[in-house]
């Protein structure tokens, strides 16, 4: 385990907003993400045209109505699924591994095991390839990520061997994923959120 690059990916994941802290156990994050889903507010949604002059009773069906609060993580393996569902279950938060196109209306918290990380951008390198894993990515409003630090490399030149075996995969979506959704409009005025999650935890996991 290279001290100086945990220390440099920290720095470049928490410079791009990232939210960067050291666990020892799945059990710690499967905690952590339903820590985090329990106090977050419940996702809302808002239908097209509220915002334009409408009758009163259409704006009676433009009140935001909070859903149950939802996490999704399907690229979990069977054992991993079942803990974190036990501990979603036990705090009242629903646990979806599949048909995310159901969600789309609002995923509290994407949670996912990173492929690789790459310490000189706080990058995480996640196979997307699946649609679902894709979606839980994307459209969670918080997108909490488990980083096992066996998995940390410098630089992507050298990530390139474990890098190439997934890009020669068809068909494939590989993802490097850099903190939270960011973009900006012309006149360069940082959105946070708009295009995927508001914020993103980045859990190292102390492996073997």
């Amino acid at each position: 385990m290279n001290q100086e690059h945990i220390k440099l990916f920290t720095q470049k994941a928490e410079a791009v907003s990232a939210i960067v802290k050291p666990i020892g156990s799945m059990q710690e994050a499967y905690a952590y993400a339903v820590e985090v889903c329990v106090n977050k507010d419940a996702c809302q949604l808002l239908l097209s045209g509220c915002e334009n002059a409408i009758s009163d009773e259409a704006a009676d069906l433009c009140v935001a109505k909070a859903s149950d609060k939802v996490m999704a993580a399907p690229k979990l393996v069977d054992d991993q699924y079942a803990e974190l569902a036990a501990a979603a279950e036990k705090a009242g938060v629903k646990l979806i591994a599949e048909g995310l196109r159901d969600h789309l209306a609002g995923i509290d918290i994407g949670f996912a095991v990173a492929d690789l990380g790459l310490a000189e951008t706080g990058s995480l390198v996640l196979d997307s390839s699946s649609e679902d894993l894709r979606l839980s990515t994307m459209i969670c409003e918080i997108n909490v990520m488990v980083l096992p630090l066996s998995k940390l490399r410098a630089t992507s030149y050298e990530a390139e061997p474990e890098l190439l075996p997934m890009m020669q995969k068809t068909p494939n979506y590989l993802a490097f994923i850099t903190g939270a959704s960011r973009t900006a409009d012309i006149e360069r005025v940082l959105a946070i959120g708009v295009h995927g999650p508001l914020e993103l935890h980045i859990l190292l996991l102390e492996d073997s």
